[in-house]
Order: C-alpha cells, then structure tokens, then sequence
C-alpha cells in the first residue's frame, strides 16, 4: 500500500471540515489555498457556487506592493485586500474555510489581516 503524503492528509482534513462549514448568501465562506510560492483567498457562494471575490499575491496589484508571495507578509496584503474588496461589495461576515491546512503561520496571518481590515468571521 502507498504512503499517504502530507497533501493527501491535508486534503482529508478539508473534507472532514467542509462537512459543517457551507457558504450562503448571507454568510459565504472565506476559503484559503497555500502553494509554497503564493497564498489565494476566495469569498464564495456554495449555495450559488459563485465566488464572489478573489485575491490572490499573483494578483497584479498585489504583485507591485510584495516581492515574495510565500511569506507572512504577502499573506497579510492579500487578507487585507479580499477584505476590502469584500466590503466594496457589501460583504461584512464570512466564515472561515482554512482548507486543511493549520491555522498558524500564513493562513492565520491572512485571517488577521482581514480581520484589521473590516471583515468578521
């Protein structure tokens, strides 16, 4: 039999943990993807199965502010811009979707970052 790798396990984790977080309209999911390079955040719509806003360190105007997209720093920039970008579409609460991954690090440096920036979760 295979060894599970670490991915595998992470992905395990996501499935047991989208089982209870759903997004609506009212309150859509903030969901986070960790690559080594960059970090990505999605606000979406389940029911829909719309994403309603996205930011992401490839972004071009994110691009600009950070140099390396896999680190704390950029992590906060793109928090701070699904938020802002969030709000300028009416979008105060979500709830947070970290994809399996642990909260700390990166993942909870985009939360914070969204947090300071006006979104509630």
């Amino acid at each position: 039999m295979a060894k599970e790798s670490r991915n595998d396990r992470r992905l395990q984790r996501h499935q047991r943990i989208r089982k209870y977080i759903s997004g609506t309209p009212e309150k859509p999911r903030l969901c986070v993807f960790r690559s080594n390079k960059n970090i990505a955040a999605q606000i979406i719509d389940d029911v829909n199965g719309v994403t309603l806003v996205s930011a992401s360190s490839i972004d071009k105007a994110l691009k600009e502010e950070i140099s390396y997209g896999g680190n704390k720093e950029a992590a906060k920039a793109v928090g701070e811009a699904i938020a802002k970008r969030a709000l300028e579409k009416g979008i105060e609460e979500v709830c947070f979707d970290r994809g399996g991954f642990l909260y700390h690090g990166r993942v909870k440096e985009l939360a914070d970052g969204a947090r300071e920036a006006g979104l509630k979760f």
